[in-house]
């Protein structure tokens, strides 16, 4: 009889365990890979990129180059949630947010800053989204940038979007920069927040005739005091990598004595910057040190190293003084030179810092220094002719 109880007992307590019923098939749910945020006409518009996994996978029996389509989701509100909200509404399946690994915003939505901060406070509170997520601005509409694959018709995850290191490590200039980091220097005192602008190039690759857009980091956006300052191309912005410590490889052309013709090429890579902060009669300036190494790429002329490393040298000190001049035109600190007497001398920035405004003017940097060293010519020792 005791037998019996105790074998009801058991059978009653297999009853409260739980069951599968609230499992989710993963074959059933739409996996957002990208995000667009856009404000419209008083409204928030999201979009979500969604892929399938045919497009993704890599199999022996996948085709090279076949198209797949990629599938966009547009969902409006006047908060971000009840835009999301709506594209849930027609959905059909359950939306995964935890493979989010890009979000683009529309100029549109950057150039009101409290805009940014509530689509950003409602994207980083949920918890499926992961905070290493890329962030670019963009001035294409978002539903372009969305479509575009990779050369050879790859997924959209091949693409510069979101993996700009297999690019990066062949030609770097704009370094790409995740969310946090982004907003962590918008509210930042001293410092200036820049985004990378994503564009898309329609006029250099062609499949046979037909032409094929891909995409490009083409520029950055520049923030002060929350405020968007301006866009600055990447042809403004060729002097500010020299001030980036990620920068992996980027060449530079060398010119003749007249500075019309390229006599060689250098490959500079990590380059290594200090900036340092001085004063003068109640005023700050900045001198800033730049040490980078390089081998050659290409060479047309009869030059010594050491001439090539001055010239090197040369050029890179006139291109940093260029990007400066061009952040000023948008009232941008773009080589963070406030930032550097923020860190280094605080008591000071606050005594000098008496509104929104910059403390620094085309006068405010002084020397640039820079040492170039050649590691090799490459497989030739000589020119060559």
């Amino acid at each position: 009889m005791k037998k019996v109880l105790l074998l009801l007992i058991t059978l009653g307590l297999t009853l409260l365990l739980p069951a599968c019923w609230n499992a989710k098939d993963i074959q059933n749910m739409a996996y957002v890979t990208a995000l667009g945020l856009d404000y419209q006409d008083g409204k928030y518009i999201s979009y979500v990129q969604v892929l399938n996994f045919a497009n993704v996978a890599r199999t022996d029996t996948s085709q090279l180059g076949k198209t797949i389509p990629v599938w966009i989701g547009k969902g409006e509100g006047k908060t971000v949630t009840e835009s999301f909200n709506s594209i849930y509404s027609t959905s059909q399946i359950r939306v995964f947010w935890g493979h989010v690994r890009t979000i683009v915003c529309s100029e549109s939505l950057l150039s009101n800053p409290q805009r940014i901060k509530e689509a950003y406070d409602m994207v980083n509170r949920y918890r499926e989204i992961r905070y290493n997520v890329l962030l670019y601005g963009t001035k294409e509409p978002l539903k372009n940038i969305f479509v575009q694959k990779s050369i050879l018709n790859l997924s959209p995850l091949d693409t510069v979007m979101f993996s700009p290191s297999q690019v990066f490590s062949q030609r770097s200039y704009v370094v790409p920069v995740y969310g946090y980091k982004v907003i962590a220097q918008f509210n930042e005192l001293g410092d200036g927040a820049m985004m990378p602008s994503i564009a898309i190039d329609r006029k250099s690759w062609s499949e046979d005739k037909k032409l094929k857009g891909m995409l490009r980091i083409d520029g950055g956006y520049f923030f002060y005091n929350q405020n968007l300052r301006g866009w600055l191309s990447e042809s403004d912005l060729r002097g500010y990598r020299w001030m980036q410590p990620r920068l992996e490889r980027s060449p530079i052309n060398i010119f003749d004595s007249d500075n019309h013709h390229p006599v060689a090429v250098i490959v500079i890579i990590h380059p290594k910057s200090k900036i340092k902060p001085y004063f003068k009669d109640g005023k700050v300036y900045f001198n800033i040190s730049i040490r980078v190494q390089g081998y050659l790429d290409e060479f047309t002329d009869d030059l010594s190293e050491i001439e090539l490393e001055e010239k090197a040298a040369n050029q890179i000190k006139e291109e940093v003084r260029y990007s400066f001049k061009k952040g000023l035109q948008i009232r941008s600190d773009v080589l963070k030179l406030e930032e550097a007497l923020y860190r280094n001398y605080p008591k000071r920035f606050h005594e000098l810092k008496q509104d929104d405004e910059l403390l620094i003017n085309e006068d405010s940097l002084k020397q640039i220094d820079v040492k170039v060293k050649l590691l090799h010519t490459g497989k030739y020792k000589g020119r060559g002719d």
